[in-house]
């Protein structure tokens, strides 16, 4: 018995390694919050059984938390409530071009992207080679300049050092000379992955928490980082 306990167990962490190999950070972080989540409502409800009603409360509350139950309050001000509810509605950034749609990760800082239209419309920017990205670069800088910024930014993250090797382009002016182009207030509420009718302060501080990701100073995307403060003026110009 003790064999075969220890084959099963075997067994099951390399189906986890595979597993967590295979997945996005955001995933992995999402399956060990739930993990762990589970762990301690589990303990709390052994600590409830033993008549530890106090201990029990403290571990079910960071269990539920961790599950994303956030209409449960966490004592001494350790989250939840409408704080975490923020966080939860506030947690995918998205800024679309009319051949790609990007989204940006709030607690992971990981770019995902998807191809809206033209060469291999509907796929996933993870699921194209090194060649289909650069196949899908040379129609963007012909076709959609914003659409190339938003692959140049997600190929930044997925292959640092790309542009070394990467062809000139062959009318540099045409995308140093694009403007951004005009921005709608929902439009604005999804780049900065807030919902509709978020107040100033709101827009204030999910503008302030992406751009500690995406400032150039940082490493991160000027083309993003511009069109986060692009949504931040479109939404503060109705609180003026």
């Amino acid at each position: 018995m003790t064999m075969l306990a220890g084959l099963a167990a075997a067994v099951l962490l390399w189906w986890l390694v595979k597993l967590f190999a295979r997945a996005k950070p955001a995933d992995v972080a999402k399956i060990l919050r739930n993990i762990g989540g589970g762990i301690a409502l589990a303990a709390a409800g052994l600590l409830a059984f033993r008549g530890r009603f106090d201990m029990a409360f403290l571990l079910g509350s960071g269990g539920a938390w961790l599950l994303g139950w956030n209409a449960i309050p966490l004592p001494f001000g350790l989250g939840g409530g409408a704080r975490a509810a923020r966080r939860t509605s506030g947690s995918i950034s998205r800024v679309r071009s009319a051949t790609i749609e990007m989204e940006l990760d709030h607690d992971s800082g990981s770019i995902s992207g998807t191809v809206l239209a033209g060469l291999f419309a509907g796929r996933l920017l993870d699921d194209l080679s090194d060649a289909e990205l650069t196949r899908l670069l040379s129609a963007c800088l012909a076709d959609d300049a914003d659409g190339a910024r938003l692959l140049e930014a997600y190929l930044d993250r997925r292959m640092p050092g790309w542009r070394e090797h990467a062809e000139p382009d062959p009318d540099p002016g045409r995308k140093a000379d694009s403007k951004l182009g005009a921005m709608s207030k929902q439009e604005a509420y999804e780049v900065l992955g807030l919902q509709a009718g978020a107040g100033a302060d709101t827009v204030r501080q999910a503008h302030r928490s992406l751009m500690k990701k995406l400032h150039p100073d940082q490493g991160g995307s000027t083309y993003l980082a511009s069109r986060v403060n692009q949504a931040k003026d479109v939404l503060l110009d109705r609180h003026r």
